[in-house]
């Protein structure tokens, strides 16, 4: 993973936007990486596979309770 400065972030926003299309992107303050910018295509992929993971520990709760633990 890449990481830009925020002063450079900001003033080469078009260049942020086409690295992170490719990977995602750090960006450090104070050299420190307080933020990462990726593609929406990966940010949905990650959305879903945390909706997957809750509705799977959900699942694991319930049948839990079902029998009698808990």
């Amino acid at each position: 993973m890449q990481t830009l400065s925020a002063k450079d972030a900001k003033y080469g926003f078009g260049r942020l936007i086409d690295l992170a299309r490719a990977e995602p992107v750090a960006v450090a303050k104070h050299g420190r990486p307080v933020v990462v910018v990726l593609a929406i295509e990966e940010y949905e992929r990650l959305k879903r596979l945390d909706v997957q993971e809750k509705n799977f520990a959900g699942e694991a709760a319930s049948s839990n309770e079902e029998q009698g633990g808990g």
